[in-house]
């Protein structure tokens, strides 16, 4: 039987335990607009790609390339790799996407793994600089928490595509953490995305970029990403159904 989710990576790719950054579309799409901004600015090279037929038949073109809108990118040390998406993760593919991610993070031999995610947080507009939260997995993720000086959430959930992620690396056995920078809840939050490459930059040395260039195009970022954030609005609410009667009972 074919694979549900199929990553396909090109030929003679060389991984050196590497940190993995991953950016899939969520509230305030703070973790695809961050990991696009680290891939343009670090100069990454696509590396690979991810297909299915529980994701949207969408393909997207960048300067006249047609390009898969799941795409996996890597530095020339084979240190550092990013995932991202330009689409939203449907509900149906979060399972199979975040199980055969894990799979192939174990098989890469990841060191640690780092999603990047929105906290959406209803007096975003008196924030100048959002706050960035982890939460790790397991005792080694929250030591390099620690170590990094970062705020864990103490209370709350996380939900979707980074929940899943988080537990299916530990099924494996794997250090993984999610960053949630506080951000808008249904616009696009460039901000939120400044405020989180920068967390990430204590995990990662090698990445240099600035986040001025970031900030200073925030509004045409918002206006490129409204379509997006609408997709990924919607495919929220279809996942908020499917969890109302799931959801932690203190948080209903």
């Amino acid at each position: 039987m074919d694979e549900v989710v199929r990553i396909v990576e090109e030929e003679g790719i060389i991984h050196k335990e590497p940190i993995v950054i991953e950016g899939l579309p969520d509230v305030g799409l703070v973790g695809t607009i961050a990991a696009s901004y680290i891939v343009e600015k670090m100069d990454y090279k696509e590396i690979g790609y991810i297909e299915s037929d529980l994701f949207v038949p969408v393909m997207v073109i960048h300067e006249g390339k047609l390009k898969n809108p799941f795409r996996i990118y890597s530095d020339k040390d084979g240190g550092i790799v990013v995932v991202l998406s330009e689409v939203a993760v449907p509900p149906r593919a979060v399972y199979p996407l975040t199980t055969a991610l894990a799979d192939w993070f174990h098989k890469i031999d990841a060191k640690l793994i780092i999603s990047i995610k929105g906290l959406p947080v209803k007096n975003r507009m008196d924030i100048e600089k959002p706050e960035v939260f982890g939460v790790g997995n397991n005792e080694a993720a929250m030591e390099e928490l620690k170590d990094k000086q970062m705020e864990f959430l103490e209370e709350g959930f996380i939900a979707g595509t980074y929940a899943m992620m988080l537990w299916e690396c530990t099924k494996r056995r794997l250090s993984a953490i999610s960053l949630l920078a506080q951000c808008f809840p249904v616009y696009p939050d460039p901000g939120a995305a400044a405020s989180a490459i920068e967390s990430v930059k204590r995990f990662s040395p090698q990445i240099t970029v600035d986040v001025g260039e970031l900030l200073e195009n925030a509004g045409e970022i918002k206006l490129k990403a409204r379509d997006l954030m609408q997709q990924t609005a919607l495919s929220a609410s279809e996942m908020q159904k499917g969890m109302e009667q799931d959801m932690p009972i203190m948080y209903r």
